[in-house]
């Protein structure tokens, strides 16, 4: 496991897939905000790859986030779209609704830089959110995610088009935690 101040990385399990199915791909307005696409129905039993991991998928690398104190499920974190040529990639996350507004994300986040510049040995790091998500600029910004972009009204959201922030993180802007990542 991968561990910050306030939260572990993990492999899924079984038993957290109900949870994150319930909890943040059932909720159509979470859900459509946090895909690049229309929300859909995910069945019982369903391989979609956003719940289900493909150990094969070396571009995808999917973690569940649980607390450390206590060690409760409390969200996803991922990094994806891995270019190995450009040593680039892209971060995610998804917190329970009952786990937002706790400091978790920038922890998270914090996590992430230290699997993709330590683990991995990537150069660059970049995040793309909608404009108004607050919380995830601000996790992104304490970590030394640089503003780089606006991309005008790219996302179809729930019947509105929404700008994207990009942000990107180079390994050498980096400034990792105090606290032991691995």
């Amino acid at each position: 496991m991968l561990k910050g101040d306030k939260v572990g990385l993990r492999a899924r399990h079984e038993d957290d897939i109900p949870v994150l199915l319930t909890e943040l791909y059932d909720d159509v307005v979470n859900s459509s905000r946090a895909e690049s696409g229309p929300w859909r129905p995910i069945g019982p039993g369903s391989k979609d790859p956003r719940l289900v991991v493909d150990d094969k998928e070396q571009g995808h690398v999917p973690f569940s986030v649980v607390e450390l104190d206590g060690g409760s499920l409390i969200g996803t974190a991922t990094l994806w779209g891995i270019d190995n040529h450009n040593r680039s990639a892209h971060i995610g996350l998804g917190l329970l609704p009952s786990s937002r507004g706790k400091g978790y994300g920038t922890d998270v986040v914090a996590v992430l830089c230290h699997y993709g510049f330590v683990v991995r040995g990537l150069r660059r790091l970049q995040i793309e959110t909608l404009s108004d998500n607050a919380a995830m600029l601000r996790s992104a910004e304490r970590n030394g995610f640089v503003r780089e972009g606006v991309l005008r009204s790219s996302a179809w959201v729930m019947g509105e088009f929404l700008d994207e922030v990009l942000l990107g993180l180079l390994v050498q802007d980096w400034k990792p935690g105090p606290g032991p990542r691995g």
